[in-house]
């Protein structure tokens, strides 16, 4: 059993063995803090994209523009 790795409380011994280091709270925190958009590709499937310099000229129909 190990113990989180930002508040010190202890974790359950199924949540550590699944590779969890940090409890249900500061996990809670940690999620809401990242950031992503979900965007449709022309004629294809939808990407997420986290850089948003990623995302200039990504929906033209003659591809990646920059």
């Amino acid at each position: 059993m190990g113990q989180c790795i930002f508040c010190g409380d202890f974790l359950s011994e199924g949540r550590w063995s699944l590779g969890y280091r940090t409890c249900l709270m500061c996990g809670e925190e940690q999620a809401r803090q990242e950031q992503h958009t979900i965007v449709p590709l022309h004629k294809s499937n939808y990407i997420p994209v986290f850089n948003r310099q990623d995302l200039e000229g990504i929906n033209n129909k003659g591809g990646l523009v920059k």
